[in-house]
């Protein structure tokens, strides 16, 4: 068996979308400063060289111009990927994400799919404050005909991408800024993942820790904090925002009996209060403790470092609600 692979987060998305524009003729990217320069994230770097400007296309700055061109372009069988630069832009685009792409399927009757890709970069922790530290994929898992993908793993930033291809309907893959750097084993075993489940990133017993994106790091950091004092905890990478691992979810709250859920997202209205339900409604008595939410503070993002980080959710945070509630003072 061959050795492991190391490899940063930011190439092993880049091989995705290498190996999507080798496998594919039909398969194209688009978006801001993705050929020329390589990309915000330099995630598309060397691409424009290897495949030409008919393959690696940088567009003028609007999004709702370039994200409506690939819904044409899908709707005519391309296979168009779609990069926003950072996700406080995809609001520049809403209209034809949401009334274009999410709905032409279901307004057709089934004529017409929009197999359309689109990357987008979410998350603070950059200290660029309130224009670009947004996480905004709990907005857009709100939306029925969009899937939503966070990928936090290698193993996901690496092939998630070749599934949400395969996809009919629009798929929305979010990269969390601060996980672009970060570097691991790629295991060359693994050559597909699914798009539809959630994964046990850890085995525990004692508390459930609910996370996603950069968030599932810093879950397992407060696992292992916990660890030293006793508490073992099971932290779930949620992985697909849209449509919700339900049934995984409530299978770590039965074992568990007590949840934390992380969302660097604001409190109000989060992704974190939708999973908070479906297990308050779908496992009520399994639990031995109240939910707990670790929540972006409901701030513009400031840009002090400091202050970014007391806005967003940190290891301490969740180890503190986690252990709240195993041993309850």
């Amino acid at each position: 068996m061959s050795a492991s692979t190391q490899i940063t987060y930011r190439e092993a998305c880049r091989q995705g979308l290498r190996d999507a524009l080798l496998n594919d003729p039909k398969t194209f990217l688009m978006g801001e400063d993705i050929g020329r320069y390589g990309g915000c994230y330099a995630v598309t770097k060397g691409l424009l060289d290897e495949f030409g400007e008919e393959r690696v296309r940088d567009t003028p700055l609007s999004e709702s111009a370039y994200v409506g061109a690939g819904i044409g372009a899908a709707l005519v069988g391309m296979r168009p990927i779609v990069e926003i630069m950072t996700v406080n832009f995809s609001l520049l685009a809403l209209d034809q994400i949401i009334n274009n792409a999410a709905t032409i399927p279901h307004m057709s009757g089934g004529q017409f799919a929009v197999p359309l890709v689109i990357r987008i970069a979410t998350g603070g922790g950059r200290r660029v404050a309130a224009q670009h530290s947004h996480s905004l994929e709990g907005w857009y898992a709100h939306i029925p005909g969009l899937r939503i993908l966070a990928p936090a793993v290698l193993e996901d930033a690496r092939f998630m991408l070749a599934a949400a291809l395969a996809d009919p309907n629009p798929v929305l893959i979010f990269e969390h800024v601060m996980l672009y750097n970060i570097e691991g084993e790629l295991d060359p075993a693994v050559t597909s993942v699914d798009i539809a489940h959630a994964k046990v990133r850890r085995q525990g017993t004692d508390v459930t820790v609910i996370a996603y994106g950069n968030g599932l790091f810093k879950a397992l950091t407060a696992a292992d904090t916990m660890a030293t004092e006793g508490i073992e905890a099971e932290v779930i990478d949620l992985r697909v925002l849209r449509p919700l691992d339900t049934a995984t979810l409530l299978a770590s709250v039965a074992k568990t009996r007590r949840c934390v859920i992380v969302d660097e997202g604001w409190r109000s209205g989060s992704l974190a209060a939708e999973i908070g339900m479906r297990i308050a409604e779908q496992a009520f008595f399994d639990l031995d403790a109240p939910l707990r939410r670790v929540c972006g503070r409901e701030v513009p993002m400031p840009y002090a470092a400091h202050l970014e980080d007391a806005a967003l959710p940190q290891p301490a945070d969740i180890a503190a609600a986690a252990r709240g509630l195993v041993r309850p003072a």
